[in-house]
């Protein structure tokens, strides 16, 4: 009797540890499928996300084909390259500042015409308004 007994709880654990190891087996499963979904849904993301960063990159590249884009890119990039200049070259400021000075001055010179080929064809080629500066002053001539 006594083996019986042993026996049959024996029979009980045995059966009882298979449908606990049936239960993991599903839950693995379980498991390994919701990752393997989430794995598909990372690469699909992850190969869109590619492809409108490579889309974006030939954007970016077809703009700076334009002349004004290329220019006002060299511009950020010299306004970047002088700020770091100043502020990290000692005894480097003074003399560019005194030089985008001179700049700023010849350029204002040339917008209001004194440039040496506007001058030039300002002698050459009076407007009308500078046809009296171009001619001599009558009393300048009779002294």
């Amino acid at each position: 009797m006594l083996g019986l007994i042993f026996a049959a709880m024996g029979l009980y654990r045995i059966v009882r540890l298979k449908g606990e190891i049936r239960r993991y087996k599903r839950h693995l499963s379980d498991r390994m499928e919701i990752e393997a979904e989430a794995v598909q849904k990372k690469s699909t993301e992850l190969e869109r996300l590619k492809k409108e960063n490579e889309n974006l990159r030939m954007k970016v590249a077809s703009l700076s084909d334009f002349p004004e884009r290329r220019l006002e890119r060299d511009l950020e990039i010299y306004a970047r390259a002088e700020k770091r200049m100043v502020v990290g070259v000692p005894g480097f400021a003074g003399p560019w500042e005194s030089a985008k000075h001179d700049a700023l001055l010849e350029i204002q010179g040339e917008e209001a015409g004194q440039s040496l080929p506007k001058r030039v064809f300002a002698r050459l080629f009076p407007s009308p308004r500078d046809e009296k500066a171009a001619l001599p002053d009558a009393t300048a001539q009779q002294s």
